[in-house]
């Protein structure tokens, strides 16, 4: 095929135009064999620039994956919308025309693209990318069964709202009445391009609909971009720091957690993320205003009211009423609606249709097969919704005012036949909303997990299944909740590699000391078999002290790292590992890497050195009698600690800028889910310790024995046997690498933490990630980019108290 000519003619094998391009191996070997059918705009733009072909070769060759495509893909069903799918449109730069191209066209292959136009195409693949991840949220939240819930709004007080003058954006002396912003929820983005200014906060009590407008904005947007081409983008406020972070560095830090192919750099040296940030390509939707913490709130709003960005901002209307009366003026610029609340004529339509068991019709009710009538479980429940007779009634028709109620409601009752949603009208037992409203967050999660168990529980061992029901699902949940809630630590988002933080510092440092110990005796008891060593009872009990003391040395720079507040929880890596290609990175964004992580490794390397030589010193005391307060054995250790610690340290350092420089992007088609990154970090951990382990062994063998020539004299008679230098090289190598792959990274820390010592004492399953994604497929929780939440937030706090509650 004509890609496979074009590779060649480059000289570039398989694996060198994926280190180029940025595209995967996969997909190039996919597109050569023509067994791919979905070829994307900027996928055919990096390999072409990547090969460096020329205009005639760019055309022909998307004019050949074109054809390839068509005939590979199945055709539409007669009558079926030949649109392409929702968020396949080409963003423009600004200045441009804004038509959507025909499905799966492309444009006109040219010269290598300039800034504006990569930009366009980094903002077509995330268009592309946060279309399928919401689509694929509202199925799992099952919004569309048996279709979505009404969600309405009004006006917002003109007091919450700038003058419709400034959101008009007109001149001085202007006078403008205000706008048309009526709709509901399936024109909230038509009512969103009525806006000049392009800002509008959403307004609501709590689990009124809000989160579900969002998404259904964002789809809708995406289905028909405004002129501006902005791509919308869900950012949960919740742990966002004004005060510590420029709103400009957040959106950047949450575009590269979410989308890590968005860390691949431009000319200017930026990421794409900042890069399209600047350019004003991403439209910010930022849900939660009011989870910020409260005493961050008016420093938000000071902080959005000093960006011009044009954004769509949820909130409570108390917690943003407070921030307003704070600051003295409302969002700039913005437009408000405020969420209503859902009417007896709305349930009787939604609930009866939502419930999946029903009894013989009384001549009321829903018409079943064939035309006979059907009686649904909630008829008894929606006459008295509709009399409100009863104190009972009235409190319950309160309650059922929100989609979140309605639908843990819809979750309780319409899908068993016990229990009957009857005894929600029953005062003894909830005699106030309150009451009401605990009962169905509390019946939530035993009722999803009801039909069926976790099968997380216990690895095997069907026998010990029945400690594996419902009840053990939620306290699963309720810790993870508390985790998210703890005072001080309050957030929404429940990513893989923090939950290890939930833990206290010292048991953090404990289990990277055990692991760390582990792994150092290990690889000594494993590797000194094969060595020619004349006594073997001195290198068991050399390996014996040289596990602790390792653990101790890696234990206490884990430990000071910790104090940091950007090494409180390790970020997961946004690169891959290229072994085996060549590597294309600008030198002035290389050194800066390069030279940070030699600076860590010297200074860690340097610690072990020490240890080992006061282990050495211990050993040698233990199994030879050498007194350790002699003049000989202080002079000896000093000069061991010197030479260890700069040998150690060197090697480290040289291994972790080595491994920098390998380092690459993502691929542009990876998807950002929390499994993907788990997987991705893990593949990079594994090739990373691929790579450490012969590097340090080499390293400090051939060192040592330098070292050893070099200073011989200077520090005395020095011996640094070439079978002691590889044993030490190989235990420094194979423990050294696997220890810091647990100790340093976010899988590892994600491995030991949340994969063994939390299983262990029982607060999170033993495949923790399945438990997660299970959970959400069960409504429990929602996926946003690379990281869960819970469903909402009341829910989450509702999990955590009630944790709290049984642990006391």
């Amino acid at each position: 095929m004509l890609l496979r000519r074009l590779r060649r003619q480059a000289g570039l094998t398989q694996e060198e135009a994926a280190e180029r391009s940025g595209v995967s191996v996969r997909t190039i070997r996919r597109l050569e064999t023509g067994t791919s059918a979905d070829h994307r705009v900027g996928t055919v733009n990096l390999l072409a620039d990547a090969l460096g072909i020329g205009l005639e070769d760019r055309r022909t060759l998307a004019a050949i994956l074109t054809k390839a495509q068509n005939a590979t893909a199945s055709p539409p069903p007669p009558g079926a919308d030949p649109d392409p799918e929702p968020g396949e449109w080409a963003v423009k730069s600004p200045g441009r025309a804004h038509e959507p191209p025909a499905a799966h066209s492309f444009p006109t292959p040219g010269p290598p693209l300039p800034v504006h136009d990569v930009l366009a195409v980094a903002a077509q693949e995330l268009a592309r990318e946060v279309s399928r991840s919401w689509r694929h949220e509202e199925e799992q939240r099952q919004v569309h069964d048996p279709y979505p819930l009404p969600v309405r709004w009004q006006q917002a007080p003109a007091h919450l709202v700038d003058r419709w003058e400034n959101i008009r954006r007109l001149g001085p002396g202007a006078v403008s009445p205000p706008l048309d912003l009526s709709g509901d929820v399936r024109s909230v983005a038509e009512v969103y391009q009525r806006i000049p200014s392009g800002r509008l906060v959403i307004l609501g009590q709590a689990g009124s609909g809000k989160s579900i407008l969002t998404i259904r904005f964002v789809l809708d947007h995406l289905e028909h971009p405004g002129v501006d081409g902005r791509v919308p983008v869900i950012f949960g406020l919740s742990d966002w720091d004004p005060t510590a972070t420029a709103l400009h560095d957040w959106l950047t830090g949450r575009l590269l957690r979410d989308h890590p192919h968005l860390s691949r750099t431009v000319p200017s040296g930026s990421t794409l993320a900042a890069a399209l940030v600047d350019a004003g390509l991403i439209l910010p939707v930022l849900d939660g205003f009011d989870e910020i913490a409260q005493g961050l709130r008016a420093e938000a709003l000071k902080a959005l009211n000093a960006s011009s960005l044009p954004l769509v901002l949820t909130s409570r209307r108390g917690e943003f009423t407070e921030a307003v009366r704070a600051v003295h003026a409302p969002l700039v610029w913005a437009a408000g609606i405020e969420l209503t609340a859902l009417t007896p004529d709305d349930l009787a339509a939604y609930l009866p249709r939502a419930t999946r068991t029903v009894t013989p019709g009384n001549g009321k009710g829903d018409r079943g097969a064939g035309g006979r009538k059907t009686a649904s479980v909630w008829d008894a429940v929606l006459e008295a919704l509709r009399t409100r007779e009863t104190p009972a009634s009235t409190n319950l028709a309160e309650v059922l005012t929100t989609p979140l109620m309605v639908v843990l409601a819809r979750t309780m009752y319409s899908q068993t036949p016990d229990p009957s949603p009857a005894e929600l009208l029953d005062f003894a037992r909830f005699p106030t909303r309150t009451a009401l409203e605990e009962h169905l967050l509390s019946g939530f999660v035993p009722a999803v997990y009801r039909r069926r168990a976790p099968r997380q529980c216990v690895p095997g061992h069907r026998r010990r299944q029945r400690n594996c029901g419902p009840e053990r699902a939620e306290q699963w949940l309720g810790y993870l909740a508390h985790h998210l809630t703890r005072p001080g630590h309050g957030r929404q988002d429940l990513a893989w590699w923090q939950i290890g933080d939930c833990l206290r510092r010292p048991a953090r440092v404990t289990a990277v000391v055990l692991a760390t110990a582990l792994c150092i005796t290990t690889a000594d008891w494993l590797v000194s078999p094969f060595f020619p060593l004349p006594d073997i009872g001195s290198t068991l009990l050399m390996a014996a002290f040289a596990g602790p003391v390792a653990g101790m040395a890696f234990g206490s720079i884990y430990a000071v790292l910790m104090s940091f507040r950007d090494w409180a929880a390790i970020e997961p890596a946004r690169a891959v590992l290229r072994l085996l290609a060549t590597h294309h990175r600008e030198g002035r964004r290389l050194l800066p890497v390069f030279i940070s992580r030699f600076g860590h490794g010297l200074l860690g390397g340097f610690l072990l050195g020490i240890g080992y030589a006061c282990a050495l010193a211990l050993a040698r005391k233990l199994y030879g009698g050498t007194p350790l307060t002699s003049p000989h054995a202080i002079e000896s250790t000093l000069i061991n600690m010197l030479l260890f610690g700069l040998l150690f340290g060197s090697a480290a350092g040289l291994a972790f800028g080595l491994v920098a420089a390998l380092e690459m992007p993502l691929d542009v088609s990876t998807a950002a889910t929390p499994a993907t990154l788990l997987s991705s970090n893990r593949s990079t951990v594994a090739r990373q310790t691929l790579l450490l382990a012969p590097f340090l062994t080499l390293t400090i063998t051939l060192g040592g024995h330098l070292a050893a020539e070099l200073l011989d004299g200077l520090l005395g008679p020095l011996q640094w046997g070439m079978w002691d230098g590889l044993l030490i090289g190989s235990v420094a190598g194979i423990g050294g690498g696997v220890s810091y792959a647990l100790a340093f990274t976010a899988w590892g820390q994600w491995f030991l933490l949340s994969g063994i010592w939390l299983p262990l004492t029982g607060k999170l399953p033993w495949n923790t990630l399945a438990f997660l994604d299970d959970a959400h497929h069960r409504g429990v929780l929602r996926q946003t980019g690379a990281v869960y939440q819970f469903r909402h937030i009341r829910l989450q706090h509702h999990l955590a108290d009630a944790y709290r509650h049984r642990s006391t």
